[in-house]
């Protein structure tokens, strides 16, 4: 990519395919940080609240703003690719927290049954509830948000998925200016 892209934030419901497209970008930058926003809410050491649950809306802002400021400090220096459940309904929670100017914001939504299959095949993940994996598909899927920053049913293919990111990053498509 010509110009260094800060923060690129990748987003969707689970099993949309976020941690695999953001390895897979951030091994294409350099320098590089890839960060999983599920790794903040592994801090949480009692008392959690799971998160798809709604008493769970303050946790999830305080995680939300740790994440993000990390993820900010990080894209100050290095091309920052960061990975987790930020809907557009935490967007600006998130962006205000990073302390950053502009972010590029990508929400990929497979359809609802491949996130149904990926979370019930994949291995080594904590996470496999289907009830919950169709809530937040349809809370992703039925956001408010400018449809440019959406790949809606996105192609099977890290490679792929990651080269349309590129260019909507190169083109400006996900820019989300922060207010």
């Amino acid at each position: 990519m010509p110009d260094a892209p800060g923060l690129i934030l990748l987003t969707g419901p689970p099993g949309a395919g976020k941690s695999t497209v953001a390895t897979a970008l951030a091994a294409r930058l350099d320098p590089s940080v890839s960060m999983s926003g599920d790794a903040f809410f592994g801090f949480l050491a009692t008392g959690s609240i799971a998160p798809w649950l709604p008493e769970s809306r303050a946790q999830n802002k305080v995680v939300t703003e740790a994440s993000a400021s990390a993820a900010g400090r990080f894209a100050r220096d290095y091309a920052t690719v960061f990975d987790g459940m930020v809907g557009p309904w935490f967007l600006p929670t998130f962006a205000r927290a990073t302390g950053l100017d502009r972010l590029h914001y990508v929400i990929l939504v497979p359809s609802l049954d491949r996130v149904r299959h990926r979370v019930a095949t994949r291995v080594g993940h904590g996470f496999a509830d289907d009830a919950a994996t169709a809530k937040m598909h349809g809370e992703f899927a039925g956001a408010e948000i400018d449809p440019r920053h959406v790949l809606a049913d996105p192609p099977e293919g890290v490679d792929a998925v990651a080269a349309l990111i590129e260019a909507g990053i190169a083109d400006g498509r996900f820019v989300h200016e922060v207010a």
